[in-house]
């Protein structure tokens, strides 16, 4: 559930900060499964900082946390420009099977640094924001790219929101299976990776919320071509 909402803190036009909590359950194809999104902006006078923690809860009867996984950014605002100049960090880790005991692997630490350029309507209910950033995977690839674009569109009087980001770079890949989960007969060697979670949320008060997100991402997490996976969510924005 990344970054869904990376510009939530200025909807309502008066804060200078928000965190919202997201309960999501996934209903992909062999997932059914809960995660969970902890995300928080904050304005400054230097700029804005973004982070999210993401867990997944997929392991054993007990569903222990299988997946832990963060992005955080910082923006520095370049004079009175709509650009801002961004450094970013990734990384967490995964349990290679559902079982306790499995053993877990790293999702390789990513370093990003390059330029944001932001854009909002008059009263701040409509936001797009575009990045083009250098990417170096720790352990994979030295000099890649990541391209990413925000959104966040808020319809009748801010009681429905349309959020979402999309995010694309360049990754050497090994995949096993494909969107099916079906196991491929020779696993497949990609080098670029789209992937894009739109949310679409009806907020009952300016805190509560209730939505799906759609996940769909193409050559992501070891999965070849395209996967969709669809999810019932719940939010709350302290």
């Amino acid at each position: 559930m990344r970054k869904a909402l990376l510009f939530s803190a200025i909807l309502f036009c008066v804060s200078l900060s928000a965190q919202n909590l997201q309960v999501h359950y996934d209903f992909g194809k062999d997932r059914n499964y809960v995660t969970t999104t902890f995300e928080m902006f904050r304005l400054d006078d230097w700029g804005n900082t973004f982070m999210f923690v993401d867990f997944d809860y997929n392991m054993g009867k007990e569903k222990h946390p299988s997946l832990a996984y963060m992005e955080i950014a910082r923006c520095f605002t370049l004079g009175k420009t709509p650009l801002s100049a961004q450094i970013e960090y990734n990384g967490g880790f995964l349990v290679g099977g559902k079982n306790a005991g499995s053993p877990a692997f790293p999702i390789n630490n990513s370093y990003l640094a390059g330029l944001d350029y932001g854009w909002h309507s008059e009263d701040f209910t409509k936001l797009l924001n575009f990045k083009v950033l250098y990417k170096y995977i720790a352990g994979k690839n030295q000099a890649s790219f990541q391209l990413t674009g925000v959104w966040t569109l808020n319809f009748f009087q801010n009681k429905l929101t349309f959020g979402g980001f999309a995010d694309f770079w360049r990754e050497d890949n090994t995949n096993f299976t494909n969107g099916r989960g079906e196991v491929l007969a020779v696993p497949k060697d990609t080098k670029f990776v789209f992937i894009s979670e739109p949310q679409l949320w009806y907020n009952f008060t300016k805190n509560f919320s209730l939505g799906s997100e759609i996940e769909v991402s193409t050559n992501f997490g070891t999965v070849a071509g395209l996967k969709v996976c669809p999810t019932l969510g719940a939010k709350w924005t302290f």
